[in-house]
């Protein structure tokens, strides 16, 4: 069986390992503050262009978002996010378990506005109940968004100005960034940076063991984030195993180089698909593509590969997911699109 249902069914990448192999003997502190996690902070460092930001690892993209969530919100407030979000699909109530309840907002295309954030703070505020309402109190974005579509650099400048006029952090998930910033050359790493107050480069997904790597841009919201960690349960002993992992990946670039292949085999599948007169969910440009494939189409292909169920869209079809990562080959890519043409 092949694998194309998501981005994450392959270990990590060869240099990765190798890295990890290499260093399996060294004796080193714990919790983060060994030499490797320090480099691989300093590497991040100069890829955001941001010498001030905290840099802190991770195992995990639930891991990571609940507690961003928690370290910046009160026991009484919200945060904002689309409906078909991931915090509010996907995590089975992660960020609720913490105390905190998700707000959605209705989405198109897999995306929310600064227009929606400001309508529903101000009707907020307007309610003479407030008090007894959740209040919001921080956005949550992802990029790319759970349909594998984009914001703009435009869009999410004028989120962000949204956000700090309202005094909502804005925190974005990079579970998938790479592919994102491979996608769309357009909007940088130092871009993201620059537009939201906390946000996180995924590596389980682009080609890491595990791990991801939260960045925070705000100095309010650095302080005692450790203690947070610790408290959510993810502060890894042996620290350095993801210090290595990052220290690799943005060392010379590798994280680039991978998402950038994994994206190319995406859009070749989807030129596959569209050449078939397949339709499509959405006009995605990362490495996740959602065509509507009838029953008979999805049980031909299901012989030879694992592919996602994403969502019924009526009728004898239903939208699939077909993801690539940063190690799907050429030859397996070949395959499923020579499998295409022949429906």
């Amino acid at each position: 069986m092949i694998r194309f249902d998501c981005d994450y069914t392959e270990g990590a990448h060869p240099q990765i390992m190798a890295a990890l192999a290499a260093t399996n003997f060294e004796q080193t502190c714990g919790y983060g503050e060994d030499a490797h996690c320090e480099n691989a902070r300093e590497y991040i460092k100069k890829s955001i262009e941001c010498p001030d930001a905290d840099v802190h690892f991770l195992v995990g993209g639930t891991q990571a978002n609940m507690t961003v969530i928690a370290s910046i919100l009160r026991p009484y407030q919200g945060v904002l996010c689309a409906e078909s979000g991931h915090i509010n699909c996907h995590e089975t109530g992660a960020v609720e378990a913490s105390g905190h309840k998700v707000l959605p907002l209705t989405q198109t295309n897999g995306k929310i506005n600064a227009q929606q954030v400001r309508d529903y703070v101000e009707a907020h505020w307007r309610d003479g109940a407030h008090e007894h309402i959740v209040q919001p109190a921080m956005v949550y974005i992802s990029q790319p968004t759970e349909y594998g579509t984009l914001y703009t650099k435009s869009e999410l400048e004028e989120l962000y100005a949204c956000c700090k006029e309202l005094s909502l952090p804005l925190f974005i998930d990079g579970a998938r960034l790479g592919y994102a910033l491979a996608a769309d050359k357009t909007l940088t790493l130092p871009d993201i940076a620059r537009n939201c107050d906390v946000f996180y480069i995924g590596g389980t997904k682009v080609g890491c063991l595990f791990g991801e790597a939260v960045c925070i841009m705000n100095s309010a919201l650095k302080k005692d984030f450790r203690y947070m960690i610790k408290r959510m349960g993810g502060m890894l002993a042996k620290g350095r195993l993801l210090g290595i992992q990052f220290e690799e990946m943005f060392r010379d670039g590798l994280y680039f180089r991978v998402a950038e292949k994994a994206v190319e085999n995406a859009l070749r599948i989807k030129a596959a698909l569209i050449e078939k007169g397949i339709p499509l969910l959405m006009d995605s440009a990362t490495n996740q593509q959602f065509p509507i494939l009838t029953r008979a189409q999805q049980k031909v292909l299901g012989e030879k590969y694992a592919l996602g169920f994403w969502d019924t869209t009526g009728g004898d079809s239903d939208a699939i997911r077909i993801c690539t990562s940063w190690a799907s080959t050429d030859e397996n890519v070949d395959a499923l699109i020579r499998d295409i043409k022949a429906l």
